[in-house]
């Protein structure tokens, strides 16, 4: 079984730089929002009354873009928690705003004046250069299962980084869901398994657990920007580690029995089927990676969770989870700036909720989105990202629209799905063929068809299927490159049969005008 992580010790040191020592009373320890946790490193050793705890709420991060208030409202809420909890321990917690991160440092030097300022490695590439610039000194991160220096190493000298590798890789090295030297089931991907169409029995599906807001959360709510777009939280989302420990019971016993087959499946009128939603506290620190594991593996062992669904799950916690997050620090700070497709057309307004839309898909998870702050893998990956893939949507405005209006929302979250996954900026570096499809996969894997004006098998015509229409017509477009794809060869060819490519491409560019100016 894989190593539990217990408190850590206060003083490792990285490998490449991170600070070292004893932490003195004089020094102040600064929590950053997504490290809320007390079994960090640099608090994990502290005792109250061993010195200040730093926390800054940035203004500029506030106004940096659009956020959604579902988003805004879940970090602050959680911060303000997890300092209350650290002041109720008697520890002396200096939770601030100011105009910058930086500038809330520069402010706590001045009024505590401590000898050092010691913080765990941050999850975004600039803010730990920033911090690294301001004399913070830098103790290595434990929040995932898989520190960016094993990564590293893991990856020196291969050729290709495929995500079954690294899983494979993690599942042998952290001993998950091992029977000795074989995968638990004698596979090691049950994939195939889970990729059911989705079911027209009217289950019910799991509910969300919830907690009820309080008078903090409505002074959070109160306080948020005027920018701010979506509805108002009802509770879904954990704000404190005792929550999310429920959220976290309470999916590995009633979702993850169901998770599985149904987990690539989208329906019109279910918001999450069995997903976990544990990804916001996972971003957050108030649960770790390695609980999550350990949980899941516990329910398939003791014979509640069949093992389609145990391996999924613990696919995209171990595998997908921390492969985006490998990759995304191997491959900064260049990777933010790829664009190998030329992909140079605005954002369709219609994400931005400036304009409606006949698509029934689309409108259908834009509204989740807009709910909630959330949908899940294959509604973000395969309707938005697929959409904007297909019209030809510039990498960095479909980035910051997902960071803004994610609850999970992060740039080491964010830039390699979107840039490597979903519009294949990256030219196949993390995805050995573009994840683009036409109007036959919604049919196939959602229940948006049957009420939708726009017809799937049509890629011509008012009434052909937008995503139809522009994915022909995006294959025509890099033709060239994809022809050079064995992974691509099928549907290259399936092009060149086309007898009406001229009318398809004719209604293609007829779409992109519509989808822009808001009338699709």
């Amino acid at each position: 079984m894989y190593e539990r992580v217990p408190p850590p010790d206060p003083r490792p040191v990285a490998p490449h730089g991170c600070g070292s020592g004893t932490l003195a009373a004089v020094d102040t320890v600064w929590v950053l929002g997504d490290q809320l946790d007390r079994r960090i490193p640099p608090l994990a050793g502290r005792a109250p009354g061993d010195g200040p705890v730093l926390m800054v709420v940035s203004r500029a991060a506030l106004d940096r873009r659009t956020w959604h208030r579902q988003r805004l409202h879940l970090v602050l809420a959680a911060m303000r928690r997890f300092a209350d909890e650290l002041r109720a321990d008697g520890f002396d917690v200096d939770l601030r705003h100011a105009p910058t991160l930086l500038a809330g440092l520069a402010d706590h030097r001045r009024e505590h004046g401590p000898e050092r300022v010691v913080a765990m490695e941050p999850s975004s590439w600039d803010l730990r250069r920033s911090l690294a610039g301001a004399g913070v000194e830098l103790v290595r991160s434990d929040r995932f299962l898989c520190h960016p220096d094993e990564f590293r190493a893991w990856a020196e000298g291969r050729a290709r980084l495929t995500m079954e590798d690294f899983y494979r890789w993690q599942r042998r090295r952290l001993g998950v869901l091992m029977d000795g030297d074989e995968p638990a089931g004698g596979r090691w991907n049950f994939d195939a398994a889970n990729r059911e169409r989705p079911p027209r029995d009217g289950r019910a599906w799991p509910a969300a657990s919830a907690t009820p807001l309080d008078d903090l959360d409505h002074e959070v709510l109160a306080a948020l920007p005027g920018h701010v777009v979506g509805a108002d939280p009802v509770g879904i989302w954990p704000t404190t580690r005792a929550a999310a420990i429920a959220a976290l019971h309470a999916f590995v016993a009633e979702g993850l029995p169901r998770f599985g087959p149904h987990e690539d499946a989208m329906l019109a009128g279910e918001w999450k089927l069995a997903h976990s939603l544990l990804s916001p506290a996972l971003n957050l620190g108030l649960l770790h990676p390695a609980e999550v594991v350990e949980a899941a593996e516990a329910a398939f062992r003791g014979g509640r969770v069949p093992i389609e669904s145990a391996e999924g799950f613990i696919r995209q916690v171990i595998g997908w989870r921390e492969f985006v997050w490998g990759v995304y620090w191997l491959w900064m700070p260049g990777y933010r700036e790829l664009d190998e497709l030329g992909a140079d057309r605005p954002l369709p307004p219609v994400f931005r909720g400036e304009a409606p839309t006949e698509m029934a898909c689309l409108a259908n998870v834009l509204a989740k989105v807009d709910a909630y702050g959330w949908a899940h893998h294959i509604e973000r990956l395969m309707v938005l990202g697929n959409l904007a893939l297909l019209a030809g949507t510039r990498p960095a405005e479909l980035v910051d629209w997902m960071t803004g209006r994610f609850v999970d929302g992060a740039e080491w979250v964010m830039l390699p799905n979107v840039v490597g996954m979903a519009l294949h900026a990256d030219g196949g570096r993390m995805a050995t063929k573009p994840y683009a499809a036409g109007g036959a996969y919604m049919n196939r894997m959602s229940d948006h068809c049957r009420g939708c004006r726009f017809d799937p098998a049509r890629r011509t015509g008012p009434d052909a299927c937008p995503f139809t229409t522009l994915y022909w017509d995006f294959i025509a477009r890099h033709e060239r490159r994809f022809g050079a794809n064995h992974r691509m060869a099928r549907q290259v060819a399936g092009l060149r049969r086309l007898a009406d490519l001229d009318a398809v491409r004719e209604r293609a560019a007829e779409v992109r005008a519509r989808l822009e100016a808001g009338a699709l």
